[in-house]
């Protein structure tokens, strides 16, 4: 049996940048509630260095992970990073405790944010920085303005939003060109579809979190299941490979802490479903 491999997902390019558009999202690395360390800090190393023998080079992250336990840990496993290796982080959330988020759109505060990314994951300038929250106490122009201000200082490559609608990006695009838009969206929740229909006009890449939610799709006598044993595959490598074909600018994100559950979902890359098998999820709602 051959490797599996992200590669076989095909490839994204934002810029100047060819990612592979099975990423891997490091929220899982943290602690309960995303909060402190994980449970076990060799098996989180472990599961990113594994993750880039598999062929990934597109891993998503945020200073509000931890705070920054995840990024630090990145660095860790990864330092120093392969050339074609993208890294993207968010700012703009704050933390209180475990579960605790609150957003801060405040132009000094993203700007140290930036900083601190720069430094906790140990490079000159973040690949792609995504602000992970409208802040709605802020105007938009002065909160996506600021990143503008530090992609012209050469402190970010490329600006992306998180958890926003299609007239939000319309409207920050006006102030700096938006190469990516992160959110909710999966096989059981489509509520994002006008967004993704817009990114996909459009060539902005469409990053999915929370990629593989199934609810009642993998239930016993649901669609995933029968699926499943056609194409020899587990319902998350089949969630992920709907999303694969849905849209070429879809770059999802199934993160994990464990490096068995890692590779299960990289299989998932090389899943070709055809158009029946592809309705037929699309339909089960």
């Amino acid at each position: 049996m051959s490797e599996i491999s992200a590669g076989a997902s095909g490839t994204f390019t934002l810029g100047e940048l060819t990612l592979t558009r099975l990423g891997f999202g490091s929220m899982q690395l943290t602690g309960p509630g995303v909060w402190g360390e994980p449970a076990n800090r060799a098996e989180a190393v472990r599961v990113l260095r594994r993750a880039v023998e598999l062929g990934v080079n597109f891993i998503d992250t945020a200073d509000s992970y931890g705070p920054f336990t995840a990024e630090l840990l990145i660095k860790e496993a990864l330092h120093p990073y392969a050339d074609d290796l993208v890294i993207a982080t968010k700012a703009g959330f704050t933390r209180q405790g475990p579960d605790q988020w609150i957003p801060l759109g405040r132009p000094e505060y993203l700007r140290q944010q930036a900083e601190l990314s720069l430094r906790h994951l140990g490079v000159d300038r973040i690949d792609l920085f995504q602000l992970h929250r409208i802040d709605p106490a802020v105007p938009l122009e002065d909160q996506v303005g600021e990143l503008k201000k530090l992609q012209d200082e050469g402190k970010i490559r490329y600006i992306g939003l998180s958890e926003v609608t299609v007239d939000q990006v319309k409207e920050a695009s006006r102030i700096a060109d938006i190469t990516t838009v992160q959110n909710l969206y999966n096989l059981a929740n489509r509520s994002a579809e006008d967004l993704l229909d817009h990114a996909t006009e459009r060539g902005i890449g469409f990053i999915p979190w929370f990629p593989l939610a199934t609810g009642e799709l993998a239930g016993p006598d649901g669609p995933l299941a029968a699926l499943s044993r056609q194409y020899g595959a587990s319902p998350s490598q089949l969630a992920l490979a709907w999303l694969l074909k849905r849209s070429p600018v879809m770059l999802p994100i199934p993160g994990t802490s464990s490096v068995a559950h890692l590779e299960d979902n990289i299989g998932a890359a090389s899943i070709q479903l055809d158009d029946k098998a592809f309705e037929t999820l699309a339909k089960a709602l």
